[in-house]
């Protein structure tokens, strides 16, 4: 399963849900204000590192870059486009959006 999560860890407790409930083998892409959950050095990093191991994690790029989070983003995040993103949504058979 493709998880998808929009909203900054840091002002929702989406992100923390997600990845309590994303099962091993299944992706995580954040979007949005979701992209700060890639950031390096954050009360949340720990958490992603954890889950690595379980999830694959994605970052949409352009989301990234609209921000100015450009070299921020920790290692094992991987950074994809929009041809990625619609890649993702083929590559899994479901798409749980977190809200």
């Amino acid at each position: 399963m493709l998880h998808t999560v929009n909203k900054s860890p840091f002002q929702k407790n989406t992100f923390e849900s997600c990845i309590k409930h994303a099962a091993k083998g299944s992706a995580v892409l954040l979007i949005e204000d979701g992209v700060y959950a890639a950031l390096k050095d954050t009360s949340v990093s720990a958490d992603v590192q954890q889950a690595m191991g379980d999830i694959t994690f994605y970052a949409l790029e352009p989301d990234v870059n609209a921000r100015g989070l450009k070299g921020k983003v920790m290692d094992g995040v991987n950074l994809v486009d929009y041809a990625g993103f619609v890649d993702l949504t083929v590559k899994f058979d479901r798409v749980q959006s977190w809200l």
